[in-house]
């Protein structure tokens, strides 16, 4: 794990972490953090918009839906509510199984991703661009036979082909049964997001790994076969909240498979 552990390049899920007010990331994410939030001033609302977005996506699901499987790809780093502590508040015995391949992130999910006694939470060391070794891994813990919800915030961003992106998700997707959810975000130049692509530039030049932002019909290609949840395709700041949150340039739905 160490060998894996670059201190000396800023990267994704520690500054996502920064960005949301945690302290596990280095001094290469937040120099990197803070030039970007220079560049594009509102990327700490988006992070927290997509933070709050997964709590009402959540809720939602483990509630109204009665989701009891979450398959979360692309954790980050532990922070508040993390699916597992919000799934398993309405539902004690959610399953609950994380994907990333980072080590910080590994090792801080190990300490701290510990669930109720009635559920399950597991989390596994992979690779969003090998999907085919999620859906292996993530039998141990989830009942393919019975939905999941599959969560993907803020990942397919870091999958710069689109049409690769799409045949990741529809793997996904095609094992796990009807009844099972689709919950994604995405960054956007849409939604006021046009500041953002020198920040992105950047980021490119800068951190790891590198990113893309889609258009929202990129976005609804990803959502192709499903149906999708109201209030639709929206800025995730403004699904199914409570109106007063001013839009994001990150696009969230959520998508039931039939």
């Amino acid at each position: 794990m160490t060998a894996r552990l670059r201190t000396d390049v800023a990267h994704n899920a520690r500054v996502w972490n920064y960005w949301l007010g945690g302290k596990d990331n280095y001094p290469v994410d937040r120099a990197v953090g803070d030039h970007v939030t220079g560049l594009y001033p509102s990327i700490g609302e988006v992070a927290r918009a997509d933070r709050a977005f997964l709590r009402r996506a959540v809720t939602h699901l483990a509630g109204e839906a009665g989701v009891r499987q979450f398959l979360d790809v692309g954790t980050g780093l532990p922070t508040a509510d993390n699916t597992h502590e919000v799934a398993q508040r309405i539902a004690p015995d959610a399953r609950v199984v994380y994907v990333d391949n980072d080590p910080v992130v590994l090792a801080h999910a190990r300490a701290l991703l510990t669930g109720s006694p009635e559920g399950a939470t597991e989390y596994v060391d992979a690779d969003a661009h090998r999907p085919e070794e999620i859906v292996a891994a993530m039998t141990g813990t989830l009942d393919p036979s019975r939905p999941v919800a599959v969560m993907m915030l803020g990942i397919l961003n870091f999958v710069l082909d689109t049409d690769r992106a799409r045949t990741i998700v529809r793997t996904l997707m095609d094992a796990v049964p009807p009844g099972s959810h689709l919950v994604l975000t995405h960054p956007t130049l849409e939604l006021g997001g046009e500041g953002n692509a020198e920040a992105m530039a950047f980021w490119n030049e800068n951190a790891k790994p590198p990113i893309t932002a889609r258009s929202r019909e990129e976005f609804a290609s990803f959502l192709e076969g499903l149906e999708i949840l109201e209030p639709g395709i929206v800025a995730c700041s403004r699904w199914r909240s409570d109106g007063t949150e001013p839009a994001v340039a990150q696009f969230g739905a959520v998508a039931r498979k039939p």
